[in-house]
C-alpha cells in the first residue's frame, strides 16, 4: 500500500457521476526536503495544464504522510468513547477518537484500528464497519483517514495489553458521550479534531438506517 492511500476498490461510490477517481499527472522530478519519524515533506515538479492549452511544468510541497485509521467506539447503550489528549501543533487538549499512524510494517488501516483501539482504550469489537474515508488536507498532504464503526465492545484484560503510554498518552482521559450529545459538541464547536467530527456526523446519519447502509471493514 502506497503511502497515504487506500485500494481504489475501497472507495464506495466510485463508478457514480460524482465520484472520486485516481488520477496520477506525470512527476518530471522529485526532491526529499525533510525525513521525519512521523512524516516527511517533498516536492514534486508535476506536468500540469496551462492557459494556452499547453503544458507547464510547476512545483508542489507536501507532506508525505503514512495515513491513519481511526475508531468510532459505539455501546449498546448508544455512547461513543471520547478520548483527551494534548494536541502540541494546535495548542488545545482535544477530544478524539481511538486513533493513531498506519507506521506498523504491513499493517493496514483495519488492523491498525484495532491495535489502537485495544492500546489506547482497552477494548475489542467483535463487528466492524467503514464509516467515512477521507484525505485530510489533500491540497497540501498525502495523509488519508479512515474512521470504522466498531460495535460489540468488550474490555481486553490487563495482562494482555502489551503496551506502553507515554508522553500525550501517558494520561488519557476517557468520557462516554451519548452519540446525538457528541453531534451537538461536533455542530456547537467544541470538538475540532477532524476524524472526530467527521465520524460522529457519519455515525449519527447511519444510525437513521440502523446502520444497515454501512460497508463491512475489510
Amino acid at each position: 500500500m502506497a503511502s497515504g492511500t487506500y485500494p481504489a476498490d475501497a472507495v464506495a461510490g466510485r463508478e457514480a457521476k460524482v465520484a472520486d477517481t485516481p488520477e496520477a499527472w506525470p512527476v518530471e522530478r522529485s526532491a526529499e526536503r525533510f525525513a521525519g519519524a512521523k512524516c516527511g515533506m517533498r516536492t514534486d515538479w508535476v506536468r500540469m495544464p496551462d492557459a494556452e492549452g499547453g503544458t507547464v511544468v510547476a512545483a508542489r510541497d507536501y507532506m508525505v504522510h503514512p495515513g491513519a485509521a481511526a475508531v468510532l467506539a459505539l455501546g449498546e447503550d448508544g455512547r461513543v468513547l471520547l478520548l483527551r489528549q494534548y494536541r502540541h501543533p494546535v495548542g488545545l487538549l482535544m477530544w478524539e477518537l481511538p486513533a493513531g499512524l498506519i507506521d506498523v510494517a504491513g499493517e493496514g488501516p483495519l488492523a491498525t484500528a484495532r491495535r489502537e483501539l485495544v492500546e489506547e482504550a482497552g477494548l475489542r469489537a467483535e463487528h466492524w464497519y467503514e464509516l467515512v474515508d477521507f484525505a485530510a488536507s489533500p491540497g497540501f498532504s498525502s495523509e488519508r483517514i479512515r474512521v470504522y464503526l466498531a460495535r460489540g465492545l468488550s474490555e481486553v484484560p490487563e495482562h494482555e495489553i502489551d503496551f506502553v503510554r507515554e508522553h500525550e498518552e501517558t494520561d488519557l482521559a476517557a468520557e462516554w458521550v451519548p452519540l446525538e450529545e457528541a453531534v451537538a459538541l461536533v455542530m456547537g464547536g467544541h470538538l475540532h479534531n477532524g476524524a472526530t467530527s467527521l465520524g460522529v456526523l457519519a455515525a449519527s446519519t447511519a444510525a437513521r438506517e440502523g446502520f444497515a447502509s454501512l460497508r463491512p471493514a475489510s
